[in-house]
């Protein structure tokens, strides 16, 4: 690539990212008109469907390929720098989590309707592409950033929010014992305190990336995590009440204390 086409690649990049922002806000919105149609909410119409577990898989993978595709691809100059490294390496391990350990973990599962799944797998695409390509090839920081104590703070956030998040996955893995069926109210972690503590998980990580890359992008990333996360978990949350009379009322929706 020459050089006077850089800076317009970094522009469409910054334009990227802005899109991505108001993708959230869209899907927000759409998610309080119609409510996500997998899981506990799927219909019982006949529809085509994806099985759980490969439903998962497939939808996460983008966000693990495309950016190995797009490092092995070009030069990814930038990756020659610590802070880019360790950036990139902290989008892959969620993800990695995400596509090659959580969906096998899954048991039972309802099949996913093939539009949700298609349209997950869309925005991993996009997303993958566009952390990836940020910061192999336009991410300038200092050598020293990595001690920084933006990216410190942020580095922290992330492996908190991360292990918050394989945490909560794993007490509602296990809310059913064996033979069981049927939903039960999460108990223990952060579900003490919060309706969707895999969600809170998540929204903290993806914060704590934002400000460790201190970036439009991450920042992107981190602003439809929330748009799309707090929308689900209103939904969740309003679905406890409705089903168990004895749902903890103190019980924050995502935010522990706040929301």
């Amino acid at each position: 690539m020459s050089p006077a086409m850089e800076p317009a690649e970094g522009s469409h990049l910054d334009a990227l990212a802005y899109l991505e922002c108001a993708m959230g806000l869209l899907g927000s919105v759409l998610l309080k008109l119609v409510r996500s149609a997998y899981g506990r909410y799927a219909s019982p119409r006949p529809a085509c469907r994806v099985p759980a577990r490969a439903a998962w898989a497939l939808q996460e993978l983008p966000s693990l390929a495309v950016p190995l595709w797009v490092c092995a691809r070009t030069a990814a100059e930038r990756l020659r720098h610590a802070p880019n490294r360790v950036l990139l390496a902290m989008f892959l391990v969620h993800y990695a989590q995400r596509s090659l350990i959580f969906p096998f973990l899954i048991r039972g599962g309802k099949p996913m309707p093939l539009y949700t799944c298609t349209l997950a797998f869309m925005f991993c695409v996009y997303n993958g592409y566009l952390q990836s390509r940020y910061l192999s090839q336009y991410a300038v920081y200092a050598d020293d950033w990595v001690t920084d104590p933006r990216f410190l703070v942020g580095f922290c956030l992330w492996l908190i929010g991360m292990l918050i998040n394989i945490h909560s996955d794993h007490i509602l893995r296990n809310l059913r014992k064996p033979g069981e069926t049927g939903y039960k109210i999460p108990r223990g972690g952060l579900f003490e305190y919060v309706t969707a503590a895999n969600y809170f998980g998540e929204v903290v990580e993806w914060c704590g990336y934002a400000l460790a890359s201190w970036s439009i992008q991450g920042g992107a990333f981190a602003a439809f995590t929330f748009c799309i996360l707090v929308s689900r978990a209103q939904q969740h949350h309003q679905w406890y009440l409705e089903r168990f009379e004895d749902y903890p009322k103190f019980r924050k929706i995502i935010i522990p204390f706040l929301l």
